[in-house]
C-alpha cells in the first residue's frame, strides 16, 4: 500500500527517481513497474538487499517495462552519495521522523534534486502522532525511533528554508491510526493482544482485497485521522 501518490510525485517513464530511506522497497517497487528509473537508497543494508532481490524476482516475472534501470545503495540521508541536480523526483516516505538533523537532510535532498523537479515527502501526521506518544514511550523511544512530531506548517517551513517551493498535501491510512492507538493502549509489544491482532487481521485484508467500502471510509476519514501526512514540493531554481 503506497502513501505517496506516485503522479503528484511527477514519476513518469523514463525519469530519474530516489527512493530515500527506501525501507522494504513499496515505493521503489511502484516507480519501476511505472516505467521509472529508481535507485533505492536506505541505512541498513539488509532493506537494500531485500529490495534488490525482490527487484530481481519482478524482472524474472516481467513486471518491470523493459530498459527501466535500478540501483541500491547504503547511505546516509544528510551526506547523500550523488551530484547536485541528479534526480528528477525524489520520495521520501516516513523518514525525516527519524532523523537527528532534518534539515542537513533536506538540504541535501534539495541539493541533489533537479530545479522544477518533485519532492513527495511523508511523516506521521501530528493528531495521531501525538496520541501514540502520550499513550505510550516505547512507541518511539527506542534506537532509531521517532525523534519528533511535525505539523504541517512546521515542515513546509523546513522544507522551504532548504529551497522547496509547496505545491500540495493529502493525508493517508486512516485505518492505521486506530491500529497504532490499540498497539500503544496495550502495550506496543502486545501483537498477540486479542483486539491487536484482530484489527492486524481487518487491515491484512483490507490491503490484499482492497473493498470498494473500505477504500470508501478510508478517503473520508484520511483528512481527519490519516495516520501520515504526504506533501508534495517542487525544487526552487
Amino acid at each position: 500500500m503506497l502513501t505517496v501518490d506516485l503522479d503528484r510525485a511527477g514519476i513518469r517513464p523514463g525519469l530519474l527517481v530516489l527512493d530515500l530511506g527506501c525501507g522494504g522497497g513499496r515505493h521503489t517497487f511502484a516507480a519501476l513497474k511505472a516505467g521509472a528509473h529508481v535507485v533505492a537508497l536506505d541505512a541498513k543494508r539488509g532493506e537494500i538487499d531485500g529490495v534488490e532481490g525482490m527487484v530481481g524476482a519482478m524482472r524474472a516475472a516481467d513486471e518491470v517495462p523493459p530498459g527501466t534501470r535500478h540501483g541500491g545503495i547504503v547511505a546516509d540521508a544528510t551526506r547523500l552519495p550523488f551530484a547536485a541536480a541528479s534526480f528528477d523526483s525524489v520520495i521520501a516516505s516516513e523518514v525525516l521522523e527519524h532523523v537527528v538533523d532534518d534539515e542537513a537532510a533536506l538540504a541535501e535532498l534539495a541539493r541533489i534534486l533537479r530545479p522544477g523537479g518533485i519532492a513527495a515527502l511523508s511523516v506521521p501526521a501530528a493528531g495521531p502522532e501525538r496520541a501514540n506518544w502520550a499513550l505510550s514511550a516505547d512507541y518511539h523511544e527506542i534506537d532509531g525511533g521517532h525523534v519528533r512530531i511535525y505539523s504541517k506548517r512546521e515542515l513546509v517551513e523546513r522544507c522551504g528554508r532548504a529551497g522547496l517551493r509547496f505545491v500540495g498535501s493529502h493525508h493517508a491510512h486512516a485505518l492505521h491510526s486506530p491500529y497504532w492507538l490499540l498497539r500503544c493502549a496495550v502495550g506496543v509489544g502486545r501483537e498477540d493482544h486479542p483486539l491487536v491482532a484482530a484489527y492486524h487481521r481487518l487491515l491484512v485484508w483490507d490491503i490484499t482485497r482492497r473493498p470498494v467500502a473500505t477504500r470508501i471510509v478510508e478517503r473520508l476519514l484520511n483528512p481527519i485521522i490519516g495516520k501520515s501526512l504526504v506533501v508534495y514540493l517542487e525544487r526552487t531554481a
